[in-house]
């Protein structure tokens, strides 16, 4: 879509520790209730779908109470969120809920299976979706799939790796879909950056993991070499592979702190987003809610930051004015730099790491903006 005017104040970053931490009760709906018009001015009416109960509640709360802060943070007294349970009846159930209520915007669902189910009622009633999955597969028309997807991650480590004079490349990856899609998006960026995938191994099972990097390490001729899956099964892979060849790393990486711990894991380099205002939030979360968020939570405050920029062009009596969100100079959030392209994925500014004893060192910083 086109954009006809800059989004006002799009490089400004949200300072967490500086904002007043009053939240406000009349900015937040009730979970499952839409929000009740008592003769108030007209209200952006924003839902949050997420699950509640069962196994992904954590997940689901944290995403919820990290909006709740957003809104705290900024001071915003225009949105009316109201949070509603995937967890009881279904994504889809949970969207009809928000939309009969007179919702504008969507943020979530989580599960990519989740966006398919709720996509088609949002398109139908003309309200967008911003998702909190990873799966760029489940963007779609009116659909913006806010997670890091692994393709991103993998280009950036690549396009680092190349620079540094990596040129022949291998990748070990599990048999499931998430490594199908990192093999396809290595490929592709391998090849546009002039370099050549001279091999690839996967495997059914982690434990199947080391047996598949010895064959894979035995065939020699290659300087760097993906491996796409956890750092547990990282570590088992890793010795493997002679001192000379460069290990690669996906976003999975990105949470585990003891990756060092495998000495042929030191040197490693792997891309993800900066964690500096991160810290901001959890230092900010903890101190309402009790304990640290997970890394996902980031997500939450992030979709409420661009909810509440929005509001200064969003008349709450008309549609969500779609066209902000595919502003070419992106958003500043807790992830640093974002914007969505025009597949609907959030493209981000990523900082590449190198895995050291203690932990990592950031050896190519995040961009600060993105140059067209």
């Amino acid at each position: 879509m086109a954009f006809s005017r800059p989004f006002p104040q799009v490089r400004r970053t949200f300072v967490l520790a500086g904002l007043s931490a009053l939240l406000l009760a009349g900015c937040i709906g009730r979970p499952g209730r839409a929000p009740v018009d008592r003769g108030t001015p007209a209200r952006h009416q924003v839902a949050l779908l997420v699950p509640l109960t069962g196994e992904d509640a954590p997940v689901g709360e944290a995403l919820a109470n990290a909006a709740r802060l957003a809104l705290a943070d900024t001071g915003n007294q225009s949105v009316a969120l109201t949070v509603f349970n995937t967890a009881e009846g279904g994504a889809a159930a949970a969207a009809e809920r928000a939309l009969a209520g007179g919702t504008r915007l969507i943020l979530g669902p989580l599960l990519s299976d989740q966006v398919r189910a709720v996509a088609p009622l949002a398109e139908r009633a003309r309200v967008p979706v911003i998702a909190y999955s990873n799966d760029q597969s489940a963007a779609g028309p009116g659909v913006f799939i806010l997670g890091v997807v692994p393709g991103q991650s993998i280009d950036r480590a690549v396009g680092y790796a190349r620079q540094r004079g990596a040129s022949r490349f291998t990748a070990l990856v599990p048999a499931n879909i998430y490594g199908q899609r990192s093999a396809e998006a290595y490929l592709g960026s391998v090849q546009r950056q002039g370099g050549q995938v001279v091999a690839t191994e996967s495997y059914a099972a982690p434990a199947e993991g080391r047996a598949a990097a010895r064959r894979l390490g035995r065939r020699g001729g290659f300087d760097a070499v993906l491996l796409a899956d956890t750092g547990r099964v990282a570590a088992t892979a890793a010795p493997q592979f002679r001192s000379g060849v460069r290990l690669l790393g996906t976003d999975l990486w990105a949470g585990e702190r003891n990756l060092g711990a495998t000495t042929r894991l030191r040197g490693a380099w792997y891309a993800a987003p900066s964690e500096e205002r991160f810290g901001q939030l959890t230092t900010r979360y903890r101190a309402r809610y009790g304990s640290a968020p997970p890394r996902i939570a980031s997500l939450g405050y992030d979709s409420m930051l661009l909810t509440v920029s929005a509001t200064r062009q969003w008349d709450p009596r008309r549609r969500f004015p779609v066209d902000l969100l595919t502003s070419p100079e992106g958003f500043v959030g807790v992830d640093g730099v974002f914007r969505f392209g025009p597949d609907g994925v959030a493209q981000r500014g990523l900082e590449v790491r190198q895995v050291t004893a203690s932990g990592f060192t950031i050896v190519s910083p995040a961009p600060a903006s993105f140059t067209r």
